[in-house]
């Protein structure tokens, strides 16, 4: 039988405010365990829980830029369970009146097209703390530091078929949040994971399959690997005979497998009620209007912008345009530049300093060479004062702090040899010396030209321009 798989995520982004959503509590990353935790944070009786407006604010630009209804009034609620790194032993979220619902966000699927995802609903609610384990033997520590730190809840329609799909969808959520400046997006710090939910149906049917919910995935490799291991597991139990049941699994990854957690649980299981202590929040036309007028442009737009203004192939705006840090460096460095080509720019970025930044683990935001001085090395390399080769050993001194690009040139002695009598001496020399490479050109073998290029070149130390020594030595050889 041929099998489709159906799946939704529940996305849970840190919103980047100052402080939590309740308190006046540090949300800032990586102080001492306990260290940003109030009374409010902690759940003491007699303190009551005050809304951070900003947040707010947040959710609603997010709204605005997935096409969905911003609801004019909405409620919190209290979602009630016991776990030791939730004080309070309930979760202020939001349920029934969610604050945005019923968007959408356009993907692109693995042949390429698009393809548009639902968004059902974007509802705020507090995080809970974090239970630490390594550090105790047979016990668990508590840090509510993360207690109270705001999160928008951003959750799917069962709009995805594969896990190359999910991951794209959650890869765009990434990049819009990060545009819209509501979250840092950082995976490793928590700040962007979520939560799969997985079914699989014969292909051609419409009813649902029974879906599990995979927890807490921190990374896009991650909830692809899961979501696929989880559709195999699923099928393997459905031909042989068995049934998938609903419940909460927990991949791991040096294993490559899900593992159940508990049983799923249903709404009802966490007795919603309205938050006596907090009232509902009411929006109106002018806070929309606002908003809505100080969106930034969108990642969807920039990337077709892209396209037309600098006539960017496809594939290059996608990874420009991947985060805001990215495109804004383009863009800075094309406006400096004057002789390099957009192009020329979009592959000096992906190739020579993309691979510096990787090797180093920098981000771009954080590059020891500014775009100012990457269009100034490509313009010494675009009016041949350097060849490719010379431009990459620039970089690599200029990330290293050896000074401007015109005094790393004289310093090192890397002018590029482009005068026509130079060269054309060093290819007599070469020609002159090489009789039975030069036979064989005249005789059909072209491709011993490689050869002779890499003499001249070698003889003069790299130097040479390359475009000048091909030219010449092929009119000399013709001769």
């Amino acid at each position: 039988m041929e099998w489709e798989a159906v799946i939704g995520l529940e996305i849970h982004t840190q919103l980047a405010t100052e402080s939590k959503i309740f308190s006046g509590s540090s949300t800032r990353y990586g102080a001492r365990p306990n260290s940003q935790a109030s009374l409010v944070d902690l759940g003491y009786p007699g303190v009551l829980p005050v809304l951070n407006a900003e947040a707010v604010h947040m959710a609603v630009r997010f709204g605005l830029a997935t096409g969905c209804t911003i609801a004019r009034r909405s409620v919190f609620a209290r979602k009630n369970y016991f776990y030791p790194d939730l004080p309070k032993g309930y979760q202020i979220s939001q349920y029934e009146l969610p604050i945005v619902h019923g968007g959408h966000l356009d993907i692109v699927t693995e042949e390429g097209g698009v393809k548009t995802i639902g968004i059902t609903r974007a509802h705020l609610e507090e995080d809970a703390g974090k239970s630490l384990h390594e550090d105790f033997q047979g016990l668990s520590g508590i840090d509510l530091n993360r207690a109270g730190t705001p999160l928008l809840e951003i959750v799917s329609e069962p709009d995805l078929r594969s896990a190359r799909e999910a991951g794209n969808y959650m890869r765009a959520i990434h990049t819009l949040v990060r545009y819209l400046d509501i979250s840092d997006g950082n995976m490793q710090e928590g700040s962007f994971r979520c939560d799969a939910n997985v079914s699989i149906r014969p292909r051609g049917e419409t009813e649902l399959g029974t879906r599990t919910e995979i927890k807490n995935l921190n990374s896009f490799r991650f909830v692809e690997k899961a979501i696929q291991v989880e559709i195999g597991r699923q099928i393997d139990v459905l031909e042989d005979g068995g049934s998938v049941v609903q419940e909460t699994r927990l991949y791991d990854a040096d294993r490559n497998e899900t593992r159940a957690m508990r049983g799923k649980e249903e709404a009802n299981d966490y007795r919603y009620f309205p938050d006596p202590d907090l009232l509902p929040v009411v929006i109106g036309d002018d806070l929309i209007e606002r908003l809505q007028a100080n969106l930034p442009e969108l990642p969807a737009a920039k990337r077709a912008r892209f396209i037309e203004q600098y006539g960017l192939p496809a594939h290059d705006a996608d990874i420009l345009t991947a985060n805001p840090e990215s495109a804004a460096y383009f863009e800075a460095a094309v406006s400096a530049s004057r002789s390099a080509s957009p192009k020329t720019v979009s592959n000096w970025f992906q190739g020579e300093l993309t691979a510096i930044l990787r090797r180093e683990s920098v981000e771009v935001a954080d590059t020891r060479v500014s775009a100012a001085t990457l269009a100034s090395l490509l313009d010494r390399v675009a009016d041949g004062t350097l060849s490719g080769r010379m431009g990459k050993e620039v970089l690599e001194a200029l990330w290293n702090g050896e000074g401007s690009v015109d005094e790393i040139i004289e310093a090192r002695g890397l002018r590029q040899i482009s005068d026509a009598g130079a060269i054309e001496a060093l290819v007599d020399q070469v020609i002159d010396g090489h009789p039975e490479q030069v036979a064989q050109f005249r005789g059909g073998k072209t491709r011993v030209i490689g050869y002779l290029v890499g003499q001249v070149m070698k003889a003069s130390r790299g130097k040479a321009n390359p475009r000048q020594v091909n030219e010449i030595l092929k009119n000399k050889l013709a001769g």
